[in-house]
């Protein structure tokens, strides 16, 4: 039997499970992948501790994931485009991919290029699509000027690159063991803590995928409201009208998803990959993730 992460109560890293599960057969318009890569996001850990609940709350018992990469294993009736023995990469909204099957809406996969690793092709989705939608919700133009809080980060790493594609000048705000990645990118790495606001320059944009107290920053620097992006800090754009929260739910797309994995086949964006785990260390995997200072993307390999 294949095997999946679960959580039966809310709770910390000791509620994961890897437990055996039976195997799923694919319905109409559905396909079921084997899994080579799965990729771990913030958003999980906060469904799994409670904290989402009055917003996404949890079924029991509940698996996790989203982002996933694989090869097809079979499929349901009226699914044309996939067959099996094809690579692809995806994701479900059933909170199912950290398995080493599942079963996903066959519109939500797509090819995945021979050049793209399966960690990388693992990881994409949430990350991408979220990066994808904050850089384009604050309209940046060439000649902009634009940071990013949490330069680095998953969401973080992608967004600056695709700030500088769009054009802008980009100031990356990360600690310093980042900004060595961040300069080979053509961002202007930026220390964040004390004293943030004095080193930076004029800014025309922001986008927020930190928190704490970033959105207040770039309104206090005279950023205009609807220039400015938090995927994290809902309060801040409740605070100040015209802030946008645009994110995953606005990028997640089978068209966005083959869009970026195509620039990562060329060579065009890269998706930082900090650490991968067995599915079977699923805890320790999220408990690097709670850092919240690693360089890109954390991946669980079944």
């Amino acid at each position: 039997m294949p095997r999946a992460v679960r959580f039966d109560h809310y709770g910390g890293l000791e509620v994961l499970d890897v437990v055996e599960v039976p195997t799923p057969a694919p319905e109409a318009g559905e396909a079921l992948v084997r899994v080579k890569a799965a990729g771990i996001n913030p958003g999980e850990a906060s469904v799994r501790e409670g904290f989402m609940h009055d917003r996404w709350p949890a079924t029991f018992p509940s698996g996790q994931g989203s982002d996933l990469a694989g090869v097809v294993a079979a499929v349901g009736a009226g699914v044309d485009a996939l067959a099996p023995g094809d690579e692809v990469l995806g994701w479900t909204d059933d909170r199912a991919a950290q398995a080493e099957e599942v079963l996903v809406p066959a519109d939500q996969l797509v090819p995945k290029p021979a050049a793209v690793p399966w960690k990388v092709a693992g990881a994409l989705h949430v990350a991408g699509a979220t990066a994808w939608a904050a850089t384009r919700a604050v309209g940046l133009r060439p000649g902009d000027t634009v940071a990013v809080s949490g330069a680095a980060g998953g969401v973080g790493s992608l967004a600056v690159q695709l700030a500088r594609r769009a054009g802008a000048r980009v100031i990356g705000l990360a600690s310093e063991p980042n900004h060595e990645w961040l300069r080979a990118h053509g961002v202007e790495p930026v220390a964040y803590g004390d004293g943030l606001q004095a080193r930076l320059p004029r800014l025309d944009a922001f986008v927020d995928t930190f928190g704490g107290g970033y959105v207040d920053l770039a309104i206090g620097l005279g950023v205009a409201p609807e220039r400015i992006d938090t995927i994290i800090d809902f309060p801040a754009s409740q605070r100040h009208p015209g802030v946008k929260t645009d994110g995953n739910a606005v990028g997640a797309s089978a068209d966005v998803l083959r869009e970026l994995a195509g620039l990562i086949a060329a060579g065009e964006l890269e998706v930082p990959i900090a650490a991968t785990f067995p599915l079977e260390r699923v805890r320790d995997a999220y408990a690097l993730l709670a850092h919240r200072h690693t360089r890109g993307k954390i991946v669980l390999i079944p």
